[in-house]
């Protein structure tokens, strides 16, 4: 019995590496900004992103018009405590399902969430109860979301094109931050909190539509975990336990996730907040609202070279492998 299940794993190995190789260097010497596939992956994460800017700039505006401030800072706080907790946890369901299943699910349910959201509001006042509800709903949701979209690419291209699919990547991010919030307060501006859930939901949608045409292929194997016998499937919780003391031994991993924790934390939900009360005090509007949080984007976010450069300097002993 071991020995036909033997001969099954290795005649599909094979198989596994003939598709990632069709897929990866299906497009031989082609770089990543020329490849298809990429492209459209990169599209699909794009629209989300803006939708993501969209949609926080109108819970942020519609919060703030439908309760106190107190209840504004509720609504933007739960929505916040699920992205932070079930983060990690949606990267191990990502590997245990996949993340192109997660990645779709993901997309679908937020758009839809949105869109009843935006037909909410399209007819009534925003309800605190509902803002409330929306943002635990969508927290939860995009903390699956984004380990599963971060996993994708090791599936859409070969190894030496990784490096500048995460540099897409990081400016896509970039553009997202930009430009989302300024066409999230026209938007309000124009048609109000529903007009912008509605956009939202919308480019959530064209996220879906998009990925479904982007084909996924194995992660590329260096034979290494072929050579021996097969291994028993670890549990979830054993899996999430495992990712957290890898962070917590890891001498790069374990400040940067420090800092970027303290930095959502302390800065994203307050500037935010306090952004949509001080445009509310002047009366500036809408679209002030969106140009503000446009500017504080462009400026936070850093840049990959920021970014390596701190890690180098927190891993000096290091070797990096920079690709070609």
């Amino acid at each position: 019995m071991s020995g036909r299940r033997e001969d099954a794993r290795t005649a599909t190995t094979p198989v596994r590496e003939a598709a990632g190789a069709a897929l990866a260097g299906g497009a031989a010497g082609r770089p990543a900004h020329r490849d298809p596939n990429v492209l459209r992956w990169l599209g699909a994460y794009t629209a989300s992103t803006v939708g993501d800017s969209v949609y926080f700039l109108a819970l942020s505006w519609a919060a703030t018009r439908g309760g106190s401030t107190g209840q504004a800072g509720i609504v933007l706080a739960v929505g916040a405590v699920p992205r932070a907790i079930l983060m990690l946890g949606g990267g191990v369901l990502a590997d245990r399902i996949g993340p192109r299943r997660l990645v779709l699910a993901s997309d679908a349910a937020r758009c839809l969430v949105i869109v009843a959201v935006a037909a909410f509001l399209l007819l009534t006042a925003p309800a605190v109860w509902l803002l409330v509800l929306v943002a635990v709903v969508f927290g939860t949701v995009d903390a699956l979301f984004l380990p599963a979209v971060g996993a994708l690419p090791p599936r859409i291209t070969g190894r030496s094109q990784l490096a500048r699919v995460q540099g897409m990547r990081g400016l896509a991010a970039r553009f997202a931050n930009v430009a989302g919030a300024p066409f999230g307060g026209l938007l309000v501006a124009l048609g109000g909190s529903g007009a912008a859930f509605a956009a939202a939901g919308v480019l959530f949608g064209g996220s879906f539509i998009t990925l479904l045409a982007v084909r996924i292929g194995p992660v590329p194997s260096d034979g290494a975990d072929d050579a021996g016998p097969p291994q028993e499937r670890s549990s979830p919780l054993r899996d999430l336990a495992d990712g957290l003391r890898h962070i917590r031994e890891n001498r790069v991993l374990a400040p940067l996730v420090l800092i970027v924790a303290l930095t959502e934390l302390g800065f994203s939900g307050p500037l935010n907040l306090g952004l949509t009360l001080l445009v509310r005090e002047r009366g500036w509007g809408a679209d002030a609202m969106g140009w503000l949080v446009s500017a504080f984007g462009l400026v936070r976010e850093p840049c990959p070279c920021c970014s390596c450069g701190v890690a180098a300097y927190l891993a000096p002993d290091s070797s990096w492998d920079w690709g070609s």
